[in-house]
């Protein structure tokens, strides 16, 4: 028998993966989504200190642009970010899915929960992160944040051409239902599995699982983990970090 010890749940180590290699079209022209500026600062790098913060995270995992490899390594050099956590930057692929599993196989062995994380999302509240990661340190394979709706949802028959009226099909019941955000917390063996199974293009990696069949559980979110996706998101991002600047003074 092997006197080598695993590490308890509460001693495993966390990495964080952050997919940024998106072009964010709905933004409309110019830099890619990730490198968009906030307060003056690349929505990337809000990104990056939003997983940081949280002393779990010991490594993060920027999957960048193909051809914008060395300026995304620029700015992590030039912003700065707490030493306790350590960054490698690795070109994406064609897809989000492509791209984060790109990012897995940076990950070096010792890192056993994998956080995956919308550069999009770049003011989720450390809290948040902390409670995906003890989740998963508490035994659950893959944790999704996620917050109720405030909208009623109808299920309607896609228009075959844009601007036709749809067809209402059905009207889901809004208290069973969640919008889900990120970082998504999983254990890395399952994530490795989910991304080596299921090859179809799926809308984030907790779907990926799904098709395993193993739980997926909820815990809450936070309403300013928003995705930055259309430039109305971009002013409230921006009222955002002004009003954490007059309550935090910075």
């Amino acid at each position: 028998m092997s006197d080598v010890s695993l590490p308890s749940p509460s001693e495993a180590r966390t990495a964080a993966v952050i997919p940024a290699a998106g072009r964010g079209v709905r933004l409309g022209p110019g830099a890619p989504k990730a490198l968009r500026a906030l307060n003056g600062t690349p929505m990337l790098i809000h990104a990056v200190r939003a997983m940081a913060a949280s002393r779990a995270v010991s490594l993060v995992v920027v999957v960048a642009p193909p051809d914008g490899t060395a300026e995304v390594k620029t700015l992590l050099d030039a912003h700065a970010l707490p030493e306790r956590t350590d960054f490698v930057v690795v070109p994406g692929g064609d897809s989000r899915q492509e791209s984060v599993k790109y990012g897995l196989d940076a990950l070096p062995p010792g890192f056993d929960i994998v956080l995956v994380h919308d550069a999009a999302r770049p003011l989720v509240p450390v809290d948040t992160v902390d409670a995906v990661i003890e989740a998963v340190r508490d035994g659950a394979p893959a944790v999704v944040p996620a917050v109720p709706l405030a909208d009623t949802v109808k299920e309607v028959e896609p228009a075959a051409l844009a601007g036709q009226s749809e067809p209402v099909v059905a009207t889901p019941e809004r208290a069973r239902l969640r919008a889900v955000q990120t970082p998504q917390g999983f254990d890395r063996a399952t994530l490795l599995r989910a991304h080596e199974s299921v090859t179809e293009d799926v809308t984030d990696d907790a779907s990926m699982v799904e098709q395993l069949g193993v739980p997926v559980v909820v815990v809450p979110g936070h309403e300013e983990a928003f995705k930055v996706t259309r430039p109305l998101d971009l002013v409230l991002a921006e009222a955002v970090l002004a009003r954490r600047r007059l309550n935090d003074g910075f």
